[in-house]
């Protein structure tokens, strides 16, 4: 029996890298998948990997940044799961440029995902949570969130915001036993950072303790430690899965 027998986890941004792995951790622990993307179409892959787990699984195409999309949407899922056991917000972009260039449009198109998705899943699972007085909500940040980097404002903006948020929220829910906290993943290997040269990459891996980069599955532990009841005393925490590149 896995720990999250009987349970639901909603996982958004679930197509690929982190939110893939993610859902398959919790799926081989016993969960059912509810996966959000921005189209479902590409959540085929995803879906037919937690299938050989056993788990049900069904796939939602939802902009994380649209009120009446996210709302809907997680009504949807609560219709036909019954109920919201654990929420990943996971969805996120990025749209680098040093400050003096960045548009307006990259600042808003950036915060708009990886900041109001995350205000607007976790408003419309909570009143379910509370009723349901149980809940395990994992807001999926960034070290950049807690050092910075430069030509990632909007990028650091956000993900400092969403630690923020993951501790009012936790302090907001406790009462009605739903916690709340966010992973801070470093570098973390996946198709977007395998484009990086190598020289680029040599650099980041002098700045990492531990001698190597993360892989999704690193994040999706941590993930599903947080979701899970071994956890069931740490709520409005940060934890940096990073090899060490921020203490």
């Amino acid at each position: 029996m896995g720990q999250f027998d009987g349970k639901t986890a909603l996982v958004t941004g679930a197509a690929r890298g982190i939110g893939q792995a993610i859902a398959l951790k919790l799926a081989a622990e016993g969960a059912d998948l509810a996966l959000c993307d921005l189209k479902a179409e590409w959540l085929e892959e995803t879906v037919g990997k937690v299938k050989k787990s056993g788990r049900r699984t069904e796939c939602y195409s939802v902009d994380v940044s649209s009120a009446e999309g996210v709302d809907s949407t997680v009504k949807q899922i609560e219709k036909d799961f019954d109920k919201i056991d654990i929420l990943v917000n996971n969805a996120g972009i990025t749209k680098d440029g040093l400050i003096l260039r960045m548009s307006e449009a990259d600042w808003d198109a950036v915060l708009n995902v990886n900041l109001k998705g995350v205000f607007l899943f976790t408003k419309a699972v909570m009143r379910g949570m509370m009723k349901q007085r149980s809940g395990s909500i994992v807001n999926i940040a960034s070290i950049i969130g807690l050092i910075g980097n430069a030509g990632q404002a909007n990028y650091a903006a956000s993900k400092g915001a969403v630690i923020a948020f993951s501790k009012t929220v936790a302090k907001e829910l406790s009462s009605r036993n739903v916690r709340c906290n966010a992973v801070a993943p470093g570098f973390i290997r996946t198709k977007m950072t395998d484009a990086l040269s190598e020289e680029v990459q040599q650099k980041m891996l002098a700045n990492i303790p531990l001698g190597r980069f993360g892989t999704p599955e690193d994040v999706a532990n941590v993930v599903a430690f947080l979701a899970g009841d071994a956890a069931g005393y740490v709520t409005g925490q940060v934890i940096s899965t990073c090899g060490g590149m921020v203490m």
